[in-house]
């Protein structure tokens, strides 16, 4: 009888034993089934807003009532398995429900964030970039200003003088730098902090123009300031990449000589334009920004010159040119020349084929 009452509860044990094991694989095939997506299959794109500071399980909780996961328990173990309890980043995310559970944990973790790409070309104004930004729904016109002025009033490079500081048109020109831009936006597409965007931005030419660069500008006795000026005029004159270095030169050779410019992209700049003839009327006009009637370089950039036109002014080529002409061949290409006579004669050149072009 004893006997028989050890071998009951072996038996007893033994089921407890399977009932628990059935009972354990049930509830694990039980999570994965409630980590697998809400409905498979689906393509559906949901747009969903994580809030700054939000827990996981009120990410859970949230993710759950837009049905992008079957159960929030199941994703909070799941985040906690993965060591991302607590780590998962806040912005506007594109969902679907299609999703595994796993791969809405992967993008909140990583922070792959609804986001919007945009180009700022070469030789772009502020006003072509703003102007661009707010036709792309990105920006609104204000807010985006208001991050200019609040990013200018920090910005280490401009001009200490107070005459000069107040004669630029554009307190950043010239630093948004050019090149193409990823920004998190909001549900509506539209960036949800302008100053981010500026700051990028900024950031992009500090990583271009780095330090190596501005220890040889001071070497050359330019400031940063100078730099980008002479090389946003470079970034509108030239037409064919190898001659930036050529047109830099011609520059900094009449610079050094006292003469004045005589650049037409300042001029098209004070008239508030971008390309165009210029006639004998649009050289008299009375702005700063008018290299005909102002010796020096003008008080600040006339776009934002790109990578190659800063590399130009520091590294120019050496040549004694001091006059530049667009070649008649219509190639986009320029006739270099050293003496006033000799440009007399290419400008001609170039006035004729227009002519004979119907120009």
């Amino acid at each position: 009888m004893e006997r028989f009452g050890r071998r009951g509860v072996g038996l007893v044990a033994a089921a407890t034993l399977v009932l628990l094991a059935g009972a354990a694989g049930w509830a694990y095939r039980a999570y994965l089934h409630a980590l697998e997506p809400p409905r498979p299959g689906s393509s559906e794109a949901v747009v969903v807003r994580i809030p700054q500071g939000a827990s996981t399980a009120e990410i859970a909780e949230l993710l759950h009532r837009r049905g992008l996961i079957r159960h929030p328990l199941a994703f909070r173990l799941l985040a906690r398995a993965q060591g991302r309890d607590g780590r998962l980043k806040a912005g506007v995310y594109r969902l679907s429900p299609g999703m595994a559970a796993r791969a809405v944990l992967d993008k909140l973790a990583r922070g792959e964030v609804l986001t919007a790409r945009f180009t700022i070309p070469e030789g772009w104004t502020v006003e072509q970039i703003v102007d661009h930004l707010v036709t792309r729904g990105l920006v609104e016109r204000a807010a985006f200003r208001a991050a200019l002025d609040r990013a200018a009033a920090t910005w280490p490079y401009l001009p200490r003088d107070r005459e000069v500081r107040a004669a630029l048109q554009e307190p950043l020109e010239g630093y948004l730098f050019p090149d193409t831009y990823r920004v998190p936006v909001d549900e509506r597409g539209r960036v949800a902090d302008p100053d981010q965007v500026v700051r990028m931005m900024l950031d992009r030419f500090r990583e271009v123009f780095g330090p190596e660069e501005q220890a040889e500008a001071q070497r050359q006795g330019l400031t940063v300031h100078q730099v980008v000026t002479l090389a946003s005029i470079v970034e509108r004159e030239a037409r064919v990449a190898e001659e930036r270095p050529l047109i830099a030169a011609v520059y900094r050779n009449r610079l050094e000589r006292g003469m004045s410019l005589d650049a037409d992209p300042t001029v098209l700049y004070a008239l508030g334009r971008t390309s165009g003839p210029l006639t004998a009327r649009d050289l008299q006009v009375a702005s700063p920004y008018n290299t005909y009637r102002h010796p020096g370089l003008p008080p600040g950039p006339i776009g934002s010159p790109g990578r190659a036109s800063l590399e130009a002014v520091l590294h120019p080529a050496d040549v004694d040119y001091l006059y530049f002409v667009l070649s008649p061949d219509g190639s986009g290409r320029h006739r270099f020349a050293r003496t006033l006579a000799e440009h007399e004669r290419n400008v001609q050149a170039y006035r004729q084929s227009l002519e004979e072009r119907g120009g």
